[in-house]
């Protein structure tokens, strides 16, 4: 497998300069809380060659590529099998008390979508499996066979924003009375069947249902509201957190809570801020930053990124 071939990293330059600051510190450890197959943070290792990594991921297959392609690097790396809202917990057990910097690479993997038998793509038939942990339990095939109409229609809403998600958890409920749904195809089948030919044209009928079962299966959203801020705790001070997202619902979770840790704390009508009121962080680009024209057709993933970014200012207390 030629990885570079499958795996281009997002905004890899503009992250490196975004970290920058923060890894350039004498005995800096970034934390890439996605690993995936470590493009960013070969890119991170070979820059700043003080730099301890910590990585991070769910996923045992892409923990065993990544650990290949850091070889060279071996001896500033720990690699750790976990969740990233697991961040604390893996820095406990390492001795690390605080980080300079700390990335997210959110979403599905290129290597999770090339891999037909994980089944994360709709346009290819596959088991119905969709976990980024293949040593977890739950599955997409499990929710479609035991969840109720009203719980599919919920997730198919909350997490696919799909319009017409009671439509599809009815007509999955009717199917799977006959035959069970196993395989990828049977579910595009049934969602097409049902989806009037004008909304086919606007695009795929099966996407957002796709995602929504992958936020399930995986937990993505519950556990990104927890990773956010045990990520920013572990931040030290002059550190700094990147943070790529790739669909609304995850941004959504990543600006509030950079928000908020980026608000004053002092109540309002107060003359003078008082130091012990000062923000936390500060937000290193207005908003969410976009990829250029250029970096979207140079790499087809970078469509729909939005780059975040914030640096601690000081501890509480």
């Amino acid at each position: 497998m030629n990885i570079d071939e499958i795996h281009t990293p997002v905004l890899l330059e503009r992250c490196v300069e975004l970290l920058a600051p923060a890894l350039n510190q004498p005995g800096a450890v970034l934390v890439d809380a996605t690993l995936g197959m470590a493009g960013h943070s070969e890119a991170f290792l070979t820059r700043f060659p003080g730099l301890t990594l910590v990585g991070l991921d769910r996923d045992l297959e892409a923990l065993s590529i990544a650990e290949e392609r850091l070889k060279p690097f071996r001896d500033r790396i720990h690699l750790v099998h976990t969740v990233y809202d697991g961040i604390q917990d893996a820095l406990d057990s390492l001795g690390i008390e605080e980080v300079q910097g700390v990335f997210f690479d959110l979403g599905v993997s290129s290597l999770q979508l090339d891999r037909v038998e994980r089944g994360f793509s709709y346009s290819k038939d596959a088991p119905l499996d969709m976990r980024m942990d293949n040593t977890s339990d739950l599955t997409a095939e499990h929710i479609l066979a035991t969840y109720s109409e009203s719980e599919l229609r919920r997730i198919f809403h909350e997490y696919g924003e799909e319009k017409l998600a009671a439509r599809y958890a009815k007509a999955i409920v009717e199917a799977r009375s006959t035959a069970p749904l196993v395989r990828s195809a049977e579910l595009v089948a049934i969602l097409t069947k049902v989806t009037p030919v004008v909304v086919q044209r606007t695009g795929h009928p099966a996407k957002r249902v796709f995602q929504a079962l992958r936020i399930e299966v995986n937990q993505e959203l519950s556990v990104l509201e927890r990773a956010i801020p045990a990520a920013l705790d572990a931040v030290a001070v002059h550190g700094r957190i990147v943070v790529e997202a790739y669909q609304s619902l995850e941004d959504r979770i990543v600006k509030k809570a950079l928000a908020r840790a980026s608000t004053s704390s002092a109540p309002a009508g107060l003359p003078i801020e008082l130091p012990e009121h000062k923000p936390l962080f500060t937000q290193l680009i207005r908003g969410a930053e976009l990829a250029s024209e250029e970096e979207k057709a140079r790499n087809p993933r970078a469509t729909s990124v939005r780059l975040r970014a914030a640096e601690r200012l000081r501890r509480a207390g």
